[in-house]
């Protein structure tokens, strides 16, 4: 039987940890070692958690959800010109359909918009084509838009950074031991909406089971639910139901590689049968393009050899990408 065969099992969401990462911020550094040591707990068991304390105002979460309905809320026809198919750097909108994360499935119900580190046409990482460099595409008719979703990627960037000193420590490594794969990262932020479930498809799913390409994920979901991790141990899918205050954050395929599997990139997906339309933004932390990933060394049991070849930021996107896309 396969993970996408099973059938989601309520539990409790605290079958997920909640992990203030506050103190990560704090001169003790005793302090800062025990948040390392939830997230070391944390990413050898599902690699997913649930993230408080991160500095994130409720007042600018609340306005990229506003913006993000008044998106989706546009006619047909102008989102329509916002397409990502007109952008080289894989920006813009989303059509419903337009991407399938599970293979052998329906598409996913869902459309999406992408926004990404803002770069013009002459910058010289956009003239060398390089992978989702770029301008973005930003809707006219809406004012509030791109301010309000700088200052939200700008943000979550800094979450991402601070995460990522987190992340060292539970991994018993220096705190700017990512500190080069911070510099300028790949960084993407997706704005999606979830219509409700069609009766007429149960075999439709919102978002199909896939793990995430990058390295963190840190996601805002709304109040209805949907979002289903899959528990190894109980061959079950569970739900990872919304914490009010908190993201949901899980470990992406580059951090496993890191580790040599140690560390989880969990299988997950969405299914909304709340009834109701559901908005969700995840911001994928991805590091620079050019940072090498490979095991580190430390992530090694005794006798055991690096499953993974060494690979760059931007050459392990560009493999995942075209599994759910077609890109230039």
């Amino acid at each position: 039987m396969t993970p996408q065969s099973l059938t989601a099992k309520s539990v409790e969401t605290a079958s997920l940890p909640v992990i203030d990462v506050s103190a990560l911020s704090s001169a003790d550094p005793a302090k800062r070692a025990a948040v390392g040591a939830a997230l070391r707990a944390a990413c050898l068991d599902k690699g997913f958690f649930y993230c408080s304390g991160h500095g994130i105002p409720q007042g600018l979460i609340d306005a990229a959800f506003a913006e993000t309905r008044a998106l989706f809320d546009l006619p047909d026809a102008e989102k329509d010109s916002l397409d990502k198919s007109t952008s080289k750097a894989n920006r813009g909108y989303e059509t419903l359909g337009g991407q399938t994360l599970e293979a052998g499935a329906m598409p996913d119900r869902k459309e999406g918009y992408y926004i990404g580190v803002e770069l013009p046409e002459s910058d010289p990482r956009v003239q060398e084509g390089r992978f989702n460099r770029g301008p973005n595409i930003w809707p006219s008719d809406l004012a509030g838009f791109q301010p309000t979703m700088r200052a939200y990627f700008a943000a979550l960037t800094v979450l991402g950074e601070t995460l990522m000193r987190g992340i060292a420590l539970s991994l018993d490594l220096p705190e700017d031991t990512f500190k080069d794969y911070c510099q300028d990262p790949l960084a993407t932020l997706r704005l999606l909406h979830y219509p409700p479930a069609n009766p007429d498809a149960p075999e439709e799913r919102g978002a199909g089971a896939h793990t995430d390409f990058g390295g963190l994920t840190i996601l805002m979901q709304d109040d209805n639910g949907g979002l289903q991790v899959f528990d190894q141990a109980s061959e079950s899918w569970v739900h990872a139901n919304p914490i009010s205050g908190t993201f949901v954050c899980n470990l992406g395929d580059m951090i496993a590689r890191w580790t040599n599997d140690s560390y989880r990139s969990t299988l997950h997906r969405v299914m909304n049968t709340s009834g109701r339309e559901r908005y969700s933004i995840p911001f994928f932390y991805v590091g620079n393009p050019d940072y090498e990933v490979k095991c580190i060394p430390t992530c090694l049991k005794p006798g055991e050899t690096p499953k993974y070849d060494p690979i760059t930021v931007e050459e392990h996107l560009t493999s995942m990408y075209r599994k759910t896309y077609v890109i230039k």
